[in-house]
């Protein structure tokens, strides 16, 4: 761990370098008034809008929109098959029929999907839920863009696994646009003294205030239907394995980022953020994945409070998707994949965004990260969807 003790309040890295701009954005965070303790910043750091993916941030008394991220409850699930082996016309029918069932990227179901399969609306829930509600009936279930994925792997342990990396669609990104333009509205008109230039982009709502409530209440609803969306898609592919291979399964492993919570650290109840960070305490099994054609891990964490118990989310982006396709070599990138025998997802120039080539490397990651978490099983890629 490295740490950074030139602001008001220290910077805990568990990376040897980070970029210059989310290192601009930790020292912002660290200078907040209502900021707790420390920052810390894991290794898959790399900045974002206001805040650094892979930052968390402890605040009293208020909690931050940009903090939390456009795609609120963002995560990842996984499931360990029965299945020791899966020949290559297999894994192929399985990855032809997920991709019929399951929409990607901007698509949706054509039809409204069972409304049981939603989380139960609160009857104060808020604007942005009941906005967004009947669109999502079309939503859950589906996989969206960027960085999502459905990938078929083969563990450590001996057996097939499912992992599923997907967030809560059009509820996170509306929800953080409208609290995020909320909250700076009235940081302007209530808190212009509170020493926190609009250019950081950290505007914040009180927790005890109406907006603050609000927030919070749509928040949390966005981190259950992201939940949902995993958990549905998870048992369409199921459903397809089994028809296919008659296998059964274990119990599903969720965890989620990009969310906010109240929660005790060093005798306080603080709102600890966690934008591209999941919990790792000492009885949570979590998922960090690696990048298409890289390992991914199953871990349990430590339970570290220098990290207020949290680890990294994945091995993080160390070139943005428009200097990935400008820069990495396409034949290169594929050949890569194709020396593994991974069934890929890269046809062309547009798909090198997601290249491993764009992303750090996930072993030095996880070295970084020794104290956070301890490696249950490695699991290596055999067929990657992409949203």
């Amino acid at each position: 761990m490295k740490v950074v003790s030139s602001e008001k309040l220290p910077i805990k890295m568990w990376l040897e370098n980070i970029e210059e701009g989310a290192l601009e954005q930790a020292k912002n965070l660290a200078n907040l008034p209502f900021a707790f303790k420390w920052v810390s910043i894991m290794p898959d750091s790399h900045q974002g809008y206001g805040m650094p993916i892979g930052g968390v941030l402890a605040t009293k008394d208020v909690i931050i929109p940009n903090a939390v991220g456009v795609d609120i409850g963002c995560g990842m699930c996984a499931v360990k098959t029965s299945l020791t082996e899966i020949d290559i016309l297999t894994l192929k029918k399985i990855m032809g029929e997920i991709r019929k069932q399951i929409p990607v990227g901007f698509n949706r179901h054509k039809e409204k999907q069972d409304e049981s399969l939603m989380p139960v609306r609160d009857i104060l829930m808020g604007e942005i839920i009941e906005q967004e509600y009947n669109n999502a009936l079309n939503q859950i279930g589906t996989l969206g863009g960027g960085n999502h994925f459905i990938e078929i792997q083969k563990g450590s342990d001996g057996f097939i696994w499912i992992m599923i990396h997907s967030g809560s669609r059009n509820f996170g990104l509306k929800i953080a646009k409208h609290y995020n333009e909320l909250a700076i509205k009235l940081n302007e008109l209530w808190y212009a003294d509170s020493g926190i230039p609009k250019e950081w982009e950290l505007a914040f709502l009180p927790l005890e205030s109406a907006e603050g409530k609000a927030y919070i209440r749509e928040m949390n609803y966005a981190v259950e239907f992201a939940l949902a969306n995993r958990k549905l898609m998870m048992e369409n592919i199921k459903n397809i394995f089994t028809e296919i291979t008659k296998c059964s399964f274990d119990e599903i492993i969720n965890i989620a980022h990009n969310y906010a919570r109240l929660e005790n650290h060093f005798g306080q109840n603080v709102m600890v953020h966690r934008k591209g960070a999941t919990l790792a305490t000492t009885d949570t099994i979590g998922i960090i994945p690696g990048s298409q054609g890289t390992k991914s891990y199953i871990v349990r964490g430590k339970g570290n409070p220098e990290s207020f118990n949290s680890c990294s989310h994945g091995a993080g982006r160390k070139m943005g998707r428009k200097q990935a396709e400008q820069t990495l070599n396409l034949e290169e990138e594929v050949k890569k994949l194709d020396d593994q025998h991974i069934l890929h997802a890269i046809r062309g120039v547009k798909d090198l965004d997601e290249a491993s080539g764009a992303y750090k490397d996930v072993k030095e990651v996880m070295e970084n990260q020794k104290d956070l978490v301890d490696i249950l099983v490695e699991l290596s890629p055999l067929g990657v969807i992409k949203g």
